[in-house]
């Protein structure tokens, strides 16, 4: 289950590391084209919060445990990035955007399993 766990920690890190970076490198308009109309109705400040939040839950979610440096803030990162994920649906749901929040659910779920995983079956505390 640790095997399991760490490889969705990797892949969870390595979508919001991405989304992280491109949301605090990107012009508002480059990131309208790529990630969708949402970004309109936020300022470029909020933006980049996002971004450098995103980003720093993806570091979470891997050099906690890595490091052996704290290891309860891996679950704490993905809970954050849950409740990220949560807010990111009801953005879109209230914009009508179905497919984005699909993808918000998947990953949310995935937030989910980690949190669970690392509490209850690969225990980290």
């Amino acid at each position: 289950m640790d095997i399991t766990l760490w490889i969705l920690q990797c892949f969870l890190a390595i979508m919001f590391l991405m989304a992280g970076i491109m949301k605090l490198t990107q012009s508002k308009e480059k990131l309208m084209e790529k990630v969708g109309e949402w970004i309109s109705d936020w300022d470029i400040k909020s933006i980049r919060l996002i971004g450098a939040l995103e980003l720093l839950g993806a570091l979470g979610l891997i050099l906690p445990m890595l490091l052996n440096l704290i290891p309860v803030l891996t679950i704490a990162a993905a809970v954050g990035l849950g409740i990220t994920m949560i807010v990111a649906a009801f953005i879109h749901l209230n914009r009508k955007e179905n497919k984005q929040v699909v993808m918000n659910i998947v990953l949310l779920l995935l937030a989910v399993f980690i949190v669970v995983g690392r509490f209850f079956f690969a225990p980290i505390l």
